[in-house]
């Protein structure tokens, strides 16, 4: 459920971005998520289609982008990703304490924003 709440925070932002803007629609919205992030598109674009109903935001496009992850061991200072999606020791010195590097991003990286207004359909 911590999906609905974070895709309101998402539509407050876009809208206010295309308000401050002069905007009349936001047509497209990018959002980067780390492997690691417990976001799951598929609620994330769920929730979007309900609540940006009546806004500025009705019909827009979301587009995921997903983070790989990347760890360093903190022993060798070896750089390495999950293994099947699985964490893993160090595979160059066998070290289990890893900092994380990425993979556990969530962030709206652009909105794009229509300047005219949308036509109707005939």
């Amino acid at each position: 459920m911590h999906e609905m709440a974070i895709t309101e925070q998402i539509l407050n932002i876009a809208v206010r971005s295309a308000t401050a803007a002069g905007g009349h629609q936001v047509t497209d919205l990018h959002l980067v998520l780390g492997e690691l992030s417990t976001f799951v598109d598929d609620s994330v674009q769920f929730y979007w289609d309900v609540i940006s109903q009546g806004t500025l935001c009705a019909g827009s496009q979301l587009h995921f982008v997903r983070i790989p992850t990347r760890l360093q061991c903190q022993s060798c200072q070896t750089q390495f990703g999950l293994n099947d999606g699985t964490l893993t020791l160090c595979p160059h010195c066998g070290g289990g304490r890893v900092d994380i590097l990425t993979g556990q991003e969530f962030y709206l990286d652009s909105v794009e924003i229509a300047s005219e207004p949308p036509r109707p359909h005939i």
